[in-house]
């Protein structure tokens, strides 16, 4: 069966007789400054094969050596889930034979992975949650790199040997591409937040496999699953999904059948093409790494890193909502980045009045113009040359009307530009707002006085003109008129004409 029986646009979520099952396997690359069993750097973007050793590229007689900090991050994540711990677990070598991984088999755990039995709440919308669990996280050491997209043959960077990684394994629980998508942000915000992973899927230090299968609704059985790979964005694992669940679906219901095999994810295509067929877990030969003692962790370590974990991307949203004020939008926004909400905390805790509605001013002013200015110089909140206590300042002047929404956007160029306090800057150019009610009538007198003909016409119904007396008396008083009391004002002049 041809994949031109599948539309682009997924079905499965609206199908009235089947579901999607789907799992997610997310491998995480953490943050240790060496490598999980040798003392090689693993620092992305070195020099190909510059951090390699004996160790890591399988030379005969070389001994591993478990790094603790593997097991140190491990911990934080299995807790930040709910998992249980492990006190006594082991490595194994999974064997297969590729030209990226030199010792022919990969140090990884098997039958009792040191977190398992956890799990994640997603966000549904409108507030709705969703638990899906987490069968297992395991420790074990990444391979290799090839390269196939230059015009030689194919060449191996070996520097990835070795890293060390996370695998995270759901339960089956999954019931849609979208389901997918937020688990796999959750899993991506977790991981940020604790610091034990940058969350990159582009440069691979989050991959994302995913076993999809479909059913009949309201069966217990499950399908024949398919395993998709080379899912290097978040978009494309919802892709991918949506296409292969209805592709499985669209089979069926042709008189086809499933079988299990790795199918990869084409982004030109827009479609899941066949690798090749499924493996199963006794084609990796596992067995025991004698090499490697067991992993001990006993109650007062898992203690100790419990103490030390930080607050957690859901948690913080909740309290954005319940102790800022926030929307749901906002506080959703700014957890997607723990610097951008550590930011927006800062700046909220520099205002002089703390209110819900200068907090809300503050996440407006952050929601557009910083992060128009971050995505227009492609750089993060931790680049951009502004404090927050200058934040604070200029929602002050704009909230408590000293200076204009159009003023409030020219001062934080002059921030942007020479780093100075927006208070300063309003008070050296003269910048802040006239509220003088006296002022404004008279400049509202003059301007209906010059104007007679349009007021005539406004009179007569033309009531689009009361824009054009704004921005006349705006532009009379140096745009420094409040255009609030300006506009009490021309509505209560017109309506006495």
């Amino acid at each position: 069966m041809t994949e031109s029986i599948v539309s682009n646009t997924s079905i499965v979520e609206t199908n009235s007789e089947y579901e999607a099952v789907i799992g997610l396997e997310v491998h995480a690359q953490l943050l240790t400054e060496s490598k999980a069993f040798c003392g090689c750097s693993s620092d992305f973007g070195a020099l190909p094969n510059t951090n390699v050793c004996p160790v890591c590229l399988g030379h005969p007689g070389s001994l591993p050596k478990l790094n603790r900090n593997l097991v140190e991050f491990i911990l934080k994540m299995g807790l930040a889930t709910g998992c249980k711990i492990r006190e006594h677990s082991i490595f194994s070598r999974k064997n297969y034979f590729y030209a990226d991984l030199p010792k022919g088999y990969q140090i990884s755990q098997y039958s009792d992975p040191i977190c398992y039995d956890g799990k994640i709440e997603i966000e549904l919308g409108d507030g709705a949650t969703k638990r899906i669990g987490i069968t297992r996280i395991h420790m074990e050491e990444d391979t290799g790199k090839s390269i196939h997209d230059l015009d030689i043959d194919t060449l191996i960077d070996y520097n990835r040997c070795g890293v060390p990684l996370i695998e995270i394994v759901s339960e089956p629980d999954i019931r849609s591409a979208t389901e997918a998508y937020q688990y796999l942000m959750q899993i991506r915000q977790i991981v940020m937040y604790l610091g034990i992973c940058d969350g990159n899927l582009e440069e691979g230090s989050l991959r994302c496999d995913a076993n999809v299968s479909v059913r009949k609704r309201g069966s217990t059985k499950f399908g024949v699953k398919t395993e998709v790979k080379n899912l290097n964005s978040f978009r494309n694992v919802e892709k991918a999904i949506g296409y292969e669940t209805d592709r499985q679906i669209a089979l069926i219901k042709s008189g086809g059948f499933v079988t299990q095999e790795t199918r990869m994810w084409d982004a030109s295509s827009q479609q899941t093409k066949l690798m090749r067929s499924k493996e199963q877990a006794h084609d990796y030969r596992y067995f025991p790494e004698p090499d490697l003692a067991g992993v001990y962790v006993n109650a007062e370590w898992v203690e100790r890193v419990k103490s030390v974990l930080p607050e957690l991307p859901m948690e913080r949203k909740q309290r954005f909502m319940n102790f800022y004020g926030l929307p749901r939008y906002d506080a959703g926004i700014f957890v997607e980045d723990k610097s951008l909400s550590d930011f927006f905390e800062r700046c909220a805790g520099e205002l002089e009045t703390k209110s819900a509605d200068r907090f809300k001013a503050v996440s407006n002013w952050i929601m557009t113009e910083v992060m128009r200015i971050l995505s227009d110089r492609k750089i993060g909140i931790n680049e951009l040359a502004v404090l927050p206590k200058h934040i604070a300042e200029l929602v002050e002047l704009f909230v408590g009307e000293v200076v204009s929404s159009k003023i409030a956007k020219e001062i934080f160029s002059d921030v942007l530009a020479n780093g100075k306090s927006p208070k300063v800057i309003v008070s050296e150019k003269n910048l802040a707002q006239i509220s003088d009610v006296a002022q404004i009538e008279k400049a509202v007198s003059e301007i209906l006085a010059a104007n007679g003909d349009n007021v005539e016409k406004y009179k007569a119904g033309k009531t689009n003109l009361f824009g054009f007396f704004v921005s006349q008396t705006l532009k009379a008083t140096g745009g420094r008129a409040n255009p609030r009391i300006v506009t009490e004002e021309l509505q209560r002049q017109l309506n006495a004409v």
